[in-house]
This record gives C-alpha cells, structure tokens and sequence, in this order.
C-alpha cells in the first residue's frame, strides 16, 4: 500500500520547500535543513551542504 501522507508538510512550505542554496548556489533543491552561518544567522541549506557542515 502506499503512504497517503508522504509530502503533504512539504506542500505547505513556499515554493513547496524549495529554492536556491546558499552555500553550493544550486537552484530548485529543496531547503529544509537549518545551518548557522556567522553573518546571516540560521539559514535553510540542501542535504548535501548539511553533511559536509557536520
């Protein structure tokens, strides 16, 4: 059986959680991990900057 709930918290965020990382510059890959940059504060990253953050 499949997952009827899968995604529907992304569906919510704007433009569905996605945009432009700050770090790598990708565009269109979804932001949904919190990162603490010095200057701007906290920021949404990809998953891939994440695991080169930690």
């Amino acid at each position: 059986m499949g997952k009827s709930n899968r995604g529907k918290a992304l569906e919510k965020l704007p433009s569905k959680g996605r945009g432009e990382c700050p770090i790598c510059f990708r565009k269109r890959i979804k932001l949904l991990y919190e990162y603490e940059m010095e200057n701007d504060g906290m920021v949404k990253v990809c998953k891939n900057c994440r695991q080169k953050s930690h």
